[in-house]
């Protein structure tokens, strides 16, 4: 947050622009970034999506679909006029009602269904049932794609657009620190959230997949809570997906349009043009739910989550130093991209690869552990020779948490 304060950058690529002095570095970083963002504001639009047909919008198809583009109407009016002001203002609403929701399926449902022992014993026998020997526990040969799975999306989580859209707009660096604080709270909250899933299979929910929630809190709650809960996911999907298409808008603006396109391009100009990437975006994610199987949003959000981790090396080993070449880290970048590309679908679209001795390992790790690989074989090869370095536009002091940033 503190070099990116003092210099005026807005995205991740304009720190990689700025740290190693490469607009091609730049570019991969926000054509990746964008590739990651779409299909994951594709799947919040389903999230929603199964949300309205739980509600009564599916006796049709088209009745779900209709309420949807509503909804993201609404979405892409309100992000319009009020930028990221408006999902800001929307998301303590949206955060409160989420907890009152989880808050509420944790302790009621588990007591109409004879406490977390009988629900846990009712989880394990369908899993055992169903060919899974530990029943809800992991066995040796999936501890590790949990862990390197757990460990590599940790690594990712921070670069996709919209969080460093978030964090770059905190007021201070104290704010960014109280936010940090309390990001526990919303791990746990997800812990909450994974167990509702034990609780739709001991109340033998008759629905399946993605809408095993929803018909659990029908079938669990009076309607006028039970429209709240659906009310509170809905808005849980809405409010992200605003969030994330202004940090892909952000990118294309700042860091395809004006330095390939515009390059004389005003501020003015700039908050227009990326007004209407935001509002191409939420419609270019709302047409790929519309009219292509749900499947394919999951799909491509799994890569997506490979893909953005190939832009750690030069985002957060930029932090600590300038080793890296960035031609280095461009060919590392375009190896992981498609290693980790190839792998999935190879795999027919799953996110873990089989391994000699290490067994299951999480594609994106793969990917990135090469993309590191060759970046510093050629940073290595690049300082033996001594070619000469683009400069700096960061300093050392820019990286220190000056008293002027607490709050």
């Amino acid at each position: 947050w503190n070099v990116c304060h003092r210099h005026a950058y807005v995205t991740l690529a304009d720190f990689a622009q700025g740290r190693y002095g490469n607009r091609w570095l730049a570019l991969a970083v926000a054509v990746t970034g964008v590739l990651a963002t779409l299909p994951y504001i594709a799947l919040q639009l389903v999230g929603m999506q199964v949300v309205f047909e739980a509600m009564g919008f599916g006796g049709l198809r088209q009745g779900a679909e209709i309420a949807l583009i509503v909804a993201f109407v609404l979405l892409a009016v309100y992000t319009y006029t009020s930028g990221l002001r408006a999902p800001a203002m929307i998301a303590f609403v949206k955060d409160t009602m989420i907890y009152i929701f989880v808050i509420a399926a944790v302790i009621v449902v588990p007591a109409k269904l004879g406490g977390y022992g009988a629900v846990f014993a009712a989880a394990d026998h369908a899993f055992t049932a169903k060919g899974g020997t530990a029943g809800i526990l992991l066995h040796s040969g999936q501890a590790m794609p949990f862990a390197s799975l757990a460990f590599g999306s940790a690594l990712a989580l921070f670069l996709y657009p919209h969080a460093a859209t978030g964090m770059l707009a905190a007021a201070n660096a104290g704010s960014l620190r109280r936010n940090a604080m309390l990001l526990p709270a919303y791990s746990l909250l997800l812990g909450l959230i994974a167990l509702i899933g034990y609780m739709a299979i001991a109340a033998q929910v008759d629905a399946k997949g993605t809408a095993i929630v929803p018909a659990l809190i029908l079938q669990s709650f009076p309607e006028w809570f039970a429209g709240f809960c659906c009310a509170a996911i809905a808005l849980g999907a809405l409010v992200p997906a605003a969030i994330m298409s202004i940090g892909a808008a952000n990118l294309v603006t700042r860091n395809i349009w004006r330095p390939y396109i515009n390059a004389d391009i005003t501020p003015a100009q700039e908050a227009q043009v990326a007004k209407v990437t935001s509002l191409v975006v939420k419609f270019g994610a709302l047409a790929f739910v519309v009219f292509l199987p749900m499947q394919y949003a999951i799909d491509l959000q799994l890569l997506g989550g490979i893909w953005i981790s190939q832009i750690f090396p030069p985002i957060a080993f930029g932090l600590f130093t300038r080793w890296f070449r960035p031609g280095g880290l461009l060919a590392g970048w375009a190896v992981g991209m498609a290693l980790g590309s190839t792998l999935s679908w190879i795999e027919g679209v799953k996110p873990v690869y089989p391994l000699p001795v290490m067994g299951n390992v999480y594609i994106g790790l793969i990917a990135l552990v090469t993309n590191i690989v060759v970046a510093a074989a050629i940073t290595a090869i690049a300082n033996a020779r001594g070619t000469a370095r683009a400069p700096d536009a960061t300093a050392a002091n820019d990286y220190e948490d000056a008293a002027a940033t607490r709050s």
